[in-house]
């Protein structure tokens, strides 16, 4: 009797635990350096930083964890162009907000003032 389990058209492939354990020190070195740049005032550059950093955390999570590094050609174009679409949807949004703009910039405001931000609590 023969084992379904065993079938090797069946089985994902292996990713070696070297691999796996790269990738998690990656990710939680990626991780430290965010908590670290989070304290020097970059000014604009801030969010560009902490979005490229997101963004390549994301891309190392999808490609290794989730195995889109080996799979097939027709996948991998699916899954980043659902992502592109998204985007697009979004950015396609925000572009709208200026047509409300006299709406919001009427919408009345609180006269007490923002708390201030502590950004070196220690």
């Amino acid at each position: 009797m023969t084992d379904s389990h065993h079938d090797s058209e069946s089985f994902a492939h292996p990713v070696s635990v070297k691999l796996l354990l790269a990738v998690f020190f990656a990710l939680v070195g990626l991780t430290i350096l965010t908590v670290l740049l989070n304290d020097l005032p970059l000014g604009k550059l801030d969010i560009v930083v902490a979005l490229s950093i997101a963004t390549i955390k994301a891309a190392l999570v999808v490609l290794v964890f989730m195995h889109v590094w080996w799979e097939k050609g027709f996948n991998i174009v699916a899954f980043f162009s659902s992502l592109f679409f998204a985007a697009l949807f979004i950015g396609m949004t925000l572009m709208d907000t200026n047509t409300y703009r006299d709406q919001l910039d009427g919408f009345p405001k609180s006269d007490r003032p923002d708390p201030p931000v502590v950004r070196n609590a220690q």
